[in-house]
Parts: structure tokens; sequence; C-alpha cells
């Protein structure tokens, strides 16, 4: 049986990559995992593997031609009883792997696991949050099926076809593996999609094995035995995301012993290399009872260890990048927001609703756009080796939202084409969906400044971290009422904020990012002159 490889999505966004280099060749037999060709992304070199086994009989691309996402990558003869998928068949992105007949449903039903699919480039496992069904349940096309948390976001991952939850494989907070079985759906049967010795081997008793069970059990064995062995390879099967780690560790990846299936290699393997360690010294510590810390210490019954996963791991190496990469200078100013906040209150009464809520944020916002009219540069963008500086035409202006699932930092899109009450209508959109941790992948990307408040728990100074690649942030501290001296030398009660800027000192320079603050104070103490300036 001929059938197509679907190139899968490998990136957000990516339509299209380079073939960089076939690791086969048209008549060479592969095995599940292995390594077929190298494309390249305009993000990242992936490197593809076969999801099934199989005779590669016909490669679509040359070397350096441009490959589509979603059309065949490669065509690949298999066994019928080796696979049940559809012909076009997106790698790991359907319910695939092995259907079973039901028999106590007269062969009109059949079982298939879940494949769970590619969710981002260079993403290999990812938690399970939250089941939204439970075994037994009926579920319908389309309907959600869990929640996944991977290093950059809250994933929803629907059902690809109608039937029954038979089985879910994982239990929430456990780690769920790219293209391994997610959870086992009963749905009607194809005719002809089961063949008779499958049926066989899957409707037979727990406690008795036919000889084509045992022989197909002896088969998995020793494909795994040998593929879990650690025979140098020419190229090592691992993500992007590891190798991009083991280039900034200067690791040759191929040196370095997998643990994964087919010896895919894992950061943590590269960890273990850089200690000189095996994976087989390292298992030892895994099973240490929950709660108990493995030091050079003396270790206490109150400690306690937790994985660093999900966004806030997201958050800890971004973070790290940040400040490693970005010479930051910070710059503080004294914000007089009397007037303001009466304008504000004046208007929240009118224009508030469940949809909408005029909170401060909108007001700071729209004044940032304006001033940003006036000084591009801090709404710029800075290559890697500092020779080119992109000045951004859109004002996505992003909020740092502290929600259940870690810090997160959706923006508000081209706020310059936005009015105030447009600007707040979208605040309240993605504080509700960040708090919840369901963020939309696409309110997370392009931001081209930021503002941290701080002061809603709160802060009033603060040196925020700049979210790289952006070249400033602003963290807003609590607002104080606190005696000032009016122009007539009296003294009265003023509404004050402290807001603390952090540049980036290669692109902006003091002098700038004060002036700068300046007009956005301007406009923020004295309303008229934001309303006078909006066009």
């Amino acid at each position: 049986m001929i059938k197509d490889f679907i190139l899968p999505d490998i990136g957000e966004g990516v339509v299209e990559c380079e073939l960089v280099e076939w690791l086969v060749a048209e008549g060479d037999t592969v095995a599940e995992d292995q390594p077929v060709c190298d494309v390249m992304t305009d993000k990242a070199l992936v490197q593809i593997p076969a999801p099934f086994p199989g005779v590669i009989s016909k490669l679509y691309y040359a070397k350096g031609e441009i490959a589509k996402v979603h059309e065949p990558l490669y065509a690949v003869e298999v066994d019928a009883v080796d696979s049940e998928a559809p012909a076009a068949n997106v790698a790991g992105a359907d319910t695939a792997a092995s259907p079973s007949t039901n028999a106590a449903a007269g062969g009109s039903s059949q079982v298939e696991d879940f494949m769970l699919p590619d969710i981002g480039e260079g993403i290999v496992e990812c938690e399970l949050v939250e089941w939204l069904v439970a075994e037994g349940d009926t579920v319908v096309e389309d309907q959600p099926i869990c929640d996944v948390m991977t290093d950059k976001a809250l994933v929803q991952i629907p059902a690809m076809k109608a039937g029954k939850i038979v089985k879910l494989h994982y239990r929430k907070g456990q780690l769920a593996q790219v293209h391994q079985p997610l959870f086992a759906i009963e749905v009607a049967a194809e005719s002809g999609s089961a063949p008779v010795a499958q049926t066989a081997v899957a409707s037979a008793p727990s406690g008795s094995t036919s000889a084509a069970s045992q022989a197909q059990t002896q088969a998995q064995s020793g494909s795994q035995t040998a593929g879990s062995s650690m025979v140098p390879q020419g190229k090592a099967l691992a993500s992007p995301a590891v190798r991009r780690m083991a280039r900034s560790l200067d690791v040759d990846i191929a040196k370095v012993p997998g643990s994964g299936k087919n010896g895919r290699v894992y950061k943590e393997d590269i960890e273990r290399f850089l200690k000189g360690a095996t994976p087989q010294a390292q298992a030892q510590p895994q099973t240490l009872p929950q709660g108990q810390v493995q030091t050079g210490a003396a270790a206490t019954a109150n400690d306690r260890v937790e994985p660093i996963k999900g966004v806030r791991a997201v958050m800890a190496r971004m973070m790290t990048e940040s400040v490693s990469s970005i010479p930051h200078f910070t710059y503080c100013e004294e914000l007089d927001l009397t007037e303001l906040i009466a304008l504000r209150e004046a208007m929240k009464a009118k224009y508030s609703n469940d949809e909408l809520k005029l909170t401060m944020m909108p007001f700071f916002m729209k004044a940032m756009s304006l001033a940003l009219t006036e000084f591009p540069v801090i709404n710029s963008r800075v290559n890697a080796d500092c020779t080119e500086l992109t000045y951004l035409g859109r004002h996505n202006i992003g909020m740092a939202v502290d929600s259940k699932v870690g810090l997160l930092v959706p923006n508000v899109k081209d706020v310059q084409d936005k009015s105030i009450l447009d600007v707040a209508a979208e605040v309240t959109r993605l504080t509700q969906a960040a708090r919840s941790g369901r963020v939309a992948p696409a309110d997370l990307k392009d931001g081209s400044i930021s503002i941290s408040n701080i002061g809603a728990l709160g802060g009033t100074v603060a040196t925020p971290i700049i979210n790289k690649p952006e070249v400033a942030i602003v963290a807003l501290g609590k607002v104080q009422t606190l005696p000032r001296f009016n122009a007539k030398g009296e003294v009265e009660a003023r509404k004050l904020m402290q807001v603390s800027w952090s540049g980036d000192h290669r692109v902006i320079d003091g002098g700038t990012i004060a002036r700068f603050c300046n007009l956005w104070k301007q406009y923020l103490e004295q309303p008229q002159e934001m309303l006078l300036a909006m066009r």
C-alpha cells in the first residue's frame, strides 16, 4: 500500500520550507521515527521523522526546492496491517496508530488511538492541564477534549472524529509525548479498515495470546531493543529546540547519547552529557520518593521539588536571554494623574459593561501610541548583531497579566488606529482570556512595546526586564494620594504614580527616553492634550 506523507505544520505561521537535505533515498527502508529529511523554515532547521515504517517509493522535492505545508513530501510503501490511516495522512495529526475492531459491536465500530499532533515548533512534550471529557463520554467532531500546556501557550486539543471515549492515556498533570497516543476513541468502522489478523489479536482475551500475536509482540520488542541501542548515526534525532541548546553550549549533538525512542536526544540528555554522566547513571535519582531532594547535603523531610515547566519555563528562558544580551538602563518619573482619574470616573458609569471595562490601561496605551508617533525609535527592533534597526509601523502594545498558568503578555494590536473605547474592549477581552490561561497564540505574538502594571499588587518602583525583541518596557506603580505644592504654593492632595522605564541602551539613550516619557506624561496629566493629538 502506497501512502503520501503530508508535510505537517512545523511552526506557527510557516506555510513553506526549503528542502535542505534528504537523509534517505528512493528504495530505502525506514523505521518509525527515523529521520527522513532536514527542512529550513524562516525560524529554524527542522528534522522530519517517519511516523511509520516502510519503503520510500518517491521523493517529491529535490534538494534546495521549496516544500509546501499540507502537501505531499514523499511517498512510502507500507504494509496494510501496519497502518490504517487515510492515504493522505498528516504525520501525527489525525487519529491513527492501531485501530481494532470492537467484537461486542459486531464489527460495526473500532477503537482508534488519537496521536498527539505537533503543537509547536520544537515541542516534543506537554503537560496535561485538564481533561474536558471522561471515559465513556460520547463526543462529536471538533469537540474540545483536553487542555495541554506547552512551554509557549495553553493549547486545546479537539476530537478529529465523533465517537465514544474509551481510554484516557494520561492523568492530569502528567507529561504527554508528541506523536504518542493521547486517548482512545471508539468510532464507526470503515469497510475493510481492520484486517482479520489484527482483529484476532485485538479481541483475544488478556490471559491468552495466539501465535500470531506472539510473533507480533516479539517483532515489536525486537525493534524497540534495536531502536533503543546507542548506535552512532550521521545525524542525531532531536527537535530544533534541543539543537539550538546544543549549539549554544558548543556541544556536538551527534555525540550525545539519546534516552528517547530510537536514540532521540532531549535537553536532559545534553545536560547529562555535559556532566559526564549517562542516562542509566541518572535514572536512580528519579526513583526518589516525592518530596525528597538529592543534593550533596542531607535533605530534610520538608523539602519539595517541582519541575519548572510550561509558561514559567519559557519566561525563565526568555528573561535570562534578555538580560544577558540586552544592556538595560532604567529611567523613573512621577505622573500626576489627578485630572485623568477624574475623567475616567466620569466616563466609567456610562461606558463600562460586561464586554468593556474602562480601566486606566486604555488611556495609558493610547497616550503611549501618540507618543510613539513622535518617537518611533521606541517602537523599533534591532537585529542580532546590531547592524540594522527596524522601525515598526504597528503599535502593538503588550500588557503583562498574572494568570493562573504564569506571566502572560498579550498585546493590543494596532493601537494607533483604535479609539480609547476600542482599546478598552480589547484590554477587557485579553485580560479575561489571560487570567483563564486561554490566550490565543496570535494575541501573544508581534508585540512592539510592553506595560507591566506592578501597581495592581501594591508596588511603586521596579526595574522591568525588556520583553525581547522589543526595546523598551514600562512598569506602572500604584496610585498614591500625596501632598504636593500647586502653582500658588499651596499644599493639596494629588493622585500620583511612579513609572519605571527600562530601555535597550544599544538603541535608546537616556535623553531620548526622557523626552518620550515627558510627551507621554503630558498626554496623561492633561487629557485634553491627548484628545487634541488624536487623528
